[in-house]
This record gives C-alpha cells, sequence and structure tokens, in this order.
C-alpha cells in the first residue's frame, strides 16, 4: 500500500502540528524553539518554509530564511527581535534553519525529497548559497550532500558539536521541482537523523 506525499507552504492550521514534530525532534537535545520563535522564522520568508504532507497528515516540515552569510538565528529569541525586515540588507544566502520528519517515517527517502524541493527554489528565487547549521554530529551525512564546513564559525546555543556549514545552490537548467507522489508504506530505517531537522539532521 502507498500513501501520497504532498509538498506545499505552510498554513495556520499547520502550526500545531509543526510544534509538535518540533518539539518530539528536539525537547531531549534542548533545541527546541517553541511555537514563537519557529513561526517568526516562517514569516520572514513564507515562500521558502514547507510542510510535508504524507496521507492525511504533516509528517515534516521545512524552514529557511535568508540570513547573510557565516550568521544564524539565535534559538532563544524570535527572528523580528534579530533581523528586521525592512532594514536588512538583501541577501544572496538562503539559510536551511529546520527540516523534521517523523521519526516513524524517517529511512524513505522524505527528508530528500524536501530537500530536493527546496533547493529548486532556492535556485528558482535567485539564492546562490544555502547555509545551515549540523547538529548531534550530522556533519557527514551534510558533507556528503556537498555542504562545506566552515572550522572558524562556532554557532552559539546549537550544542557541542554544532558545524556551520554552506553549498553553492546548484544551477542545473533541467531539474524541475518534486511532484506530488506516493511513497512505499514499510519499517523506516535509522538514518542518524538525517530525515529530521536542521540544526540536526
Amino acid at each position: 500500500m502507498r500513501d501520497v506525499v504532498h509538498i506545499r507552504h505552510i498554513t495556520e492550521a499547520d502550526w500545531d502540528g509543526i510544534v509538535a514534530i518540533e518539539s518530539r525532534a528536539y525537547t531531549a537535545l534542548g533545541l527546541s524553539e517553541g511555537r514563537a520563535a519557529l513561526r517568526s522564522r516562517a514569516e520572514i520568508s513564507p515562500g521558502t518554509c514547507f510542510v510535508l504532507d504524507v496521507g492525511s497528515g504533516p509528517a515534516g516540515y521545512l524552514l529557511a530564511l535568508p540570513y547573510p552569510a557565516l550568521r544564524y538565528p539565535d534559538l532563544e529569541r524570535t527572528e523580528e527581535a534579530v533581523v528586521p525586515s525592512l532594514s536588512t540588507p538583501a541577501t544572496s544566502n538562503l539559510h536551511l534553519h529546520d527540516i523534521v520528519v517523523e521519526e516513524g517515517l524517517r529511512g524513505r527517502g522524505l527528508g530528500q525529497r524536501l530537500l530536493h524541493h527546496f533547493t529548486l527554489t532556492a535556485r528558482s528565487r535567485g539564492y546562490e548559497r544555502i547555509s545551515l547549521i549540523a547538529v548531534g554530529r550530522s556533519d557527514t551525512f551534510w558533507s556528503a550532500r556537498g555542504y562545506t564546513a566552515h572550522p572558524g564559525i562556532s554557532p552559539d546555543g546549537y550544542g557541542a558539536d554544532a558545524v556551520y556549514m554552506s553549498k553553492a545552490v546548484p544551477t542545473d537548467p533541467g531539474a524541475q521541482p518534486e511532484p506530488i507522489g506516493v511513497v512505499p508504506r514499510g519499517p523506516s530505517v535509522p538514518t542518524k537523523r538525517a530525515d529530521a531537522r536542521v540544526p540536526c539532521p
């Protein structure tokens, strides 16, 4: 049996589910941000934030927002307190702040589909680089996907193993956005939290 998979923009009705998914992924790691901070990230750039629906409901999400290179969100503050939307200069860097897929659905390629959709969106909007903070020793996962560490950056508040990374946005002109599709049901496979989130894949 197969579940229908759909990637779409976040709506008001999604926030209870997003907050619950985020809390399950990060509370034990001390990295949970709470509703106000999460919403503030999405409100800066709603066109680069997505929900992943599998079957009848949300199974994950992705939050990304423009951020100057080598800078990153403060997990303890809402975004408007850090990046005033009108006075901040335009940046060619898009920061992939958070990507989470529900634990029971990991290992089916859903995180990869969400990343693919996001990367194509970044390119279509003219961004030149994507940055992220890899936590929980997930930097090897991101290195395998073309992200390079910046050793001189030590992200405060993201845990002892946090690594700031970035890569150029691919310029493949033939790629198309990820379509609505199906994913087979089956047991999840451990992926070192690769389908979970950034910070914290």
